[in-house]
């Protein structure tokens, strides 16, 4: 197929890879721009870009997109067959989901309906979970709601934190993006909808996620939390007025 895809952190690496290395055109890769990064604030370029630049693969990086003619313009010369999306960080619009033959097709890092939104692997450890897994979904315009395509299940080990976690689920995810395209293609794979009554949420992290409420919480939840908050926002509590990081 001609694709497109959007990607934008070292979770979306591994799917780049793997349609690079299967029987797939990307024609151009969509990922944002490159961002100051520590104490330098030196310009570095996201991992999806610096994928397809070492693979040969046109990047575009825009500000915006929805409103955009000229990205509209360059993607509608291509005629992507499919617009493959994985942590691309951005709402793809609705003349972008209309674009190609195929859709836009998602790779999300949970079991949906479970865990909609920007942090699924976190907050999936971080409650407790034993079993999560990948899911292909068709994107629609509501946040993470579209029909599923396939899924994967993978067992929470009760030492991984979410750092680990990512790693794993990121190469598991490749291959399910193909699976994905080969169903497609051959007219094999049909969308279901979701369950929109077992959904949950899975929002943004913020840095106040991280604190440790030892009277609240159980050591249990206190320990999951600790394994879903790495590497950001970590964990930490206080004491005596000293803000204390648990490593």
């Amino acid at each position: 197929m001609k694709l497109v895809f959007c990607g934008t952190p070292r979770f979306a690496v591994p799917t780049v890879q793997a349609l690079h290395g299967a029987d797939h055109k990307i024609a151009l890769a969509v990922t944002q721009p490159d961002r100051p990064v520590g104490r330098t604030q030196e310009l570095v370029a996201p991992p999806v870009k610096q994928t397809a630049a070492a693979l040969g693969i046109p990047v575009t990086q825009p500000d915006k997109i929805r409103n955009n003619a000229e990205f509209r313009a360059q993607l509608e010369f291509i005629q992507p067959d499919a617009i493959v999306v994985v942590a691309y960080g951005r709402i793809i619009p609705p003349w972008m989901l209309a674009l190609p033959r195929l859709g836009c097709i998602n790779l999300h890092a949970s079991l949906l309906p479970r865990y909609r939104g920007a942090a699924p692997i976190q907050w999936a450890i971080a409650m407790g979970e034993e079993i999560t897994g990948n899911t292909t979904m068709l994107l629609e315009e509501g946040l993470d709601t579209g029909p599923i395509l396939m899924q994967r299940a993978l067992i929470i080990r009760s030492d991984q934190t979410a750092l680990d976690l990512f790693e794993e689920m990121a190469t598991g995810g490749a291959p399910l993006v193909l699976e994905t395209l080969k169903g497609l293609a051959d007219g094999t794979l049909k969308a279901r909808p979701q369950d929109h009554s077992r959904a949950t949420l899975a929002p943004l992290l913020q840095r106040e996620d991280g604190r440790m409420n030892f009277i609240e919480h159980t050591a249990t939840v206190i320990k999951n939390r600790w394994r879903g908050f790495q590497p950001w926002p970590g964990a930490f509590t206080a004491l005596e007025g000293k803000k204390l990081i648990v490593h």
